[in-house]
């Protein structure tokens, strides 16, 4: 017989584990499916278990690392009497109350687990380059994220990989830092929006190399620049830069709830306005998995809060009835 909880958290990023700490804290025992160590699309702790140092976690003014805030996080939630299991969910069924949950093998007859209620958190990754040693160089030259480490390249030389919106805004952040920021797009013309290349073909920091496509990473422990391909005649080069940010989008980890929870075309979760709640009746969401505009580890924390009061509020109204 499948062990049955009240809630089970799926995904331990910073709104994972912060619903973690909310609902332990209201004495609902909930049980924290984290993932496993070997994905590296949810694995536990989420996307700060590959940044270094987080200055902009409120709290810590001289700032920390990104592991050992959450392993803070994790601590805290267990102080209060939540269960880890450091497993990946390979299947759900929402379709009726309770929830059916499964650890490992997915074609099991019987789940692992039934829960009376379930949060999801489990965010979504960035879109990567795929070239070799680029997980080691995460947080050491290379990022996703201009808001989490442009402070870090202050008066130096930067690039920006892709041509979208989200390449144009990362670009356009860095420019306050960066002594010049390059855009690395593999077209001759940028995908983003007319006020955005506007934007940034008018700032005099922001310069652009068309027709290229980052092909290799230079620099074992840090990334001392990078190797350009000319796309239209195949010549090589060297570019140098002290950092480098990838823009070429996000998936969020929504695989085994679709067809269940209603998605948004970016696939990533819909939720109901100002709260966590999702088309199912018990079930919530936070975090980067439903956050496509922020996707910053304060706002994942304050939605996961959002979700834990959420879970907790709607499991007495059906202890009510």
């Amino acid at each position: 017989m499948p062990d049955r909880k009240e809630i089970i958290i799926v995904g331990s990023g910073p709104a994972g584990l912060t619903a973690a700490i909310y609902t332990a804290r209201a004495n609902l025992q909930p049980l924290v499916i984290e993932g496993e160590p070997s994905s590296t699309s949810d694995q536990p702790g989420g996307q700060l278990m590959l940044t270094t140092e987080v200055e902009n976690y409120p709290g810590f003014p001289e700032g920390i690392m990104g592991p050992e805030l959450m392993a803070n996080f994790r601590a805290q939630a267990e102080r209060f009497g939540a269960e880890f299991i450091t497993k990946k969910v390979t299947k759900v069924d929402l379709s009726s109350s309770p929830f059916k949950v499964w650890v490992g093998d997915p074609n099991a007859e019987s789940p692992t687990f039934l829960s009376d209620s379930l949060i999801v958190s489990t965010g979504a990754k960035a879109l990567m380059l795929d070239l070799p040693n680029e997980i080691n160089l995460v947080g050491h030259g290379l990022s996703t994220c201009a808001t989490c480490d442009g402070f870090f390249f202050r008066d130096q030389e930067i690039a920006v990989v892709g041509g979208g919106d989200s390449a144009v805004e990362e670009a356009m952040f860095l420019s306050r830092f960066g002594s010049k920021v390059t855009i690395i797009h593999r077209r001759d013309e940028l995908r983003a929006s007319k006020i955005m290349q506007d934007r940034a073909f008018a700032n005099p920091k922001i310069d652009f190399l068309w027709n290229h496509e980052v092909v290799e990473y230079i620099g074992e422990t840090k990334l001392e620049g990078v190797k350009v391909r000319n796309v239209l005649n195949n010549e090589v080069h060297d570019f140098n830069v002290s950092g480098l940010f990838v823009a070429i989008g996000h998936i969020p980890n929504t695989d085994i709830f679709e067809g269940q929870l209603d998605l948004l075309n970016n696939g990533y979760i819909k939720t109901v306005s100002d709260t966590s709640e999702t088309n199912i009746d018990g079930v919530f969401a936070c975090g980067d998995v439903q956050d496509f505009t922020y996707r910053q580890a304060i706002t994942a924390a304050g939605s996961g809060c959002m979700a834990a009061i959420d879970a907790e509020r709607w499991l007495e109204e059906q202890h009510s009835q």
